[in-house]
């Protein structure tokens, strides 16, 4: 599929994340002035360096209820409304913003340049469930940790993951203070308290679930695909020392618990549906509940960029693509229902770390460094092993078509001191 032409002039580029292909959700509020106070929130569309304030047109365009949807400052309500409402959305959103649309009088004064707003959390996240589906990274970890790149027995047969705090998920440019907590070294009697030592980013792609599922049924794989209203990047913030002392028997506790930043904009399924590609082939068979008709992967391009406090410019650190995942979303989403958990609107499954077979594609700096033994130059000069404070890690990622790309956003964060325990 070519770009599509938008009359929004900024649209019809080729280096913006937001095309008229692309149409994702978010939700701002002004910055305000000194003779402005700030304003908001309301539900936007991004098109090209523009936002369409949906909130202030849906008592016109998009009236789907008795009561307004996008009033609520979150996109949960209209999550609910289903696939077919999403679709019809959708396309009167690409009738209106296309190039010559009778509608380009009516609707232009809607829109919001994003410099000049504050992107918020684009949905409220019912429960966050991060799984650990990309082989290459799992490998990493075995070699790491335990000194083999075998697999767990039970990795090739399910989607491995675990519950998640939804009040620790944050949207981009949040800051995060380094987290305090327990930490054992290998040659150490006694457990120590403090702020994390070893402090690290997962790169991931998140999945907002869209439509539930009914509680105590389990769904296809297919019927999961059809659940999924989007995608988000996400950074699942990592204390390596704090986790490695907690994660057995149970799994990761406090060294994930204190934050996860996703970007600000939702990219629809229907957005990415040109890039979908399938998952690799299987070593083992999977079991047949596990089984889908349909592409699961999408082929997303993704980059981690480190910055120094105080640098001019951000080092790249790794460049990988979602395709490298072993286990699609729908498939994590199928296995986390298969024994009657229901699933809500809002909901959120990260991928797990995203990683490739080659250094430079590492997801975590946990591999970048292996563990902290191997260095890494930043452009600099600077040298790092884990994150310190004042470091800034940004997360980018594109689907690239023919003269266009599909963009999330940043996903972006600081990190901060550890605040100090009373």
């Amino acid at each position: 599929m070519p770009l599509m032409k938008s009359w929004v002039p900024s649209a019809n580029t080729p280096d913006t994340p937001f095309p008229l292909n692309n149409l994702p959700y978010g939700v701002f509020c002004s910055t305000g002035s000194d003779t402005q106070p700030p304003f908001g929130p309301y539900c936007g569309v991004a098109i090209g360096n523009m936002i369409l304030n949906i909130t202030d047109l849906e008592h016109e365009y998009f009236q789907y209820n008795v009561d307004p949807v996008f009033d609520i400052g979150c996109w949960n309500e209209f999550m609910e409304l289903g696939p077919d409402t999403w679709a019809e959305f959708r396309a009167k959103l690409t009738e209106m913003l296309s190039e010559n649309s009778p509608y380009q009088p009516e609707i232009e004064t809607y829109l919001v340049a994003q410099s000049d707003v504050e992107m918020l959390m684009p949905f409220v996240v019912q429960e966050y469930t991060d799984f650990y589906a990309g082989r290459q990274h799992a490998a990493n970890m075995g070699a790491i940790l335990r000194g083999s790149p075998d697999l767990p027995a039970n990795w090739l047969h399910i989607p491995i993951g675990y519950n998640g705090r939804a009040s620790s998920v944050v949207v981009s440019g949040t800051d995060i203070h380094r987290p305090n907590g327990q930490m054992k070294a290998p040659d150490a009697e006694m457990p120590s308290f403090g702020p994390s030592k070893r402090l690290d980013i997962e790169l991931e792609m998140g999945a907002i679930v869209g439509t539930a599922s009914k509680f105590g049924t389990p769904i296809t794989v297919d019927e999961a695909d059809a659940m999924i209203f989007g995608y988000v990047l996400l950074n699942d913030w990592s204390a390596r020392d704090i986790q490695g002392w907690e994660y057995q028997p149970l799994g990761p506790f406090q060294g994930k618990a204190f934050g996860t930043s996703i970007s600000p904009w939702i990219v629809t399924t229907a957005a990415l549906e040109p890039f979908r590609t399938p998952t690799p082939p299987r070593e083992k068979d999977l079991l047949p509940y596990l089984n889908s008709t349909v592409d699961g992967l999408y082929n997303i391009d993704l980059e981690v960029l480190m910055q120094p406090q105080g640098a001019a410019t951000a080092t790249s650190l790794s460049k990988t693509n979602y395709n490298r995942m072993y286990y699609s979303a729908a498939e994590q989403l199928c296995h986390h229902a298969v024994g009657g958990c229901g699933m809500n609107a809002g909901d959120l499954l990260g991928s797990g770390t995203i990683s490739g077979p080659d250094k430079s594609e590492y997801g975590s700096l946990m591999e970048v460094s292996w563990a902290g033994r191997e260095p890494f130059t930043l452009d600099t000069g600077e040298t790092r092993t884990f994150i310190e404070d004042g470091d800034r890690l940004t997360l980018r990622g594109a689907a690239k078509g023919d003269g266009y790309q599909i963009g999330f956003g940043d996903c972006a964060g600081t990190i901060l001191p550890a605040v100090k325990h009373p």
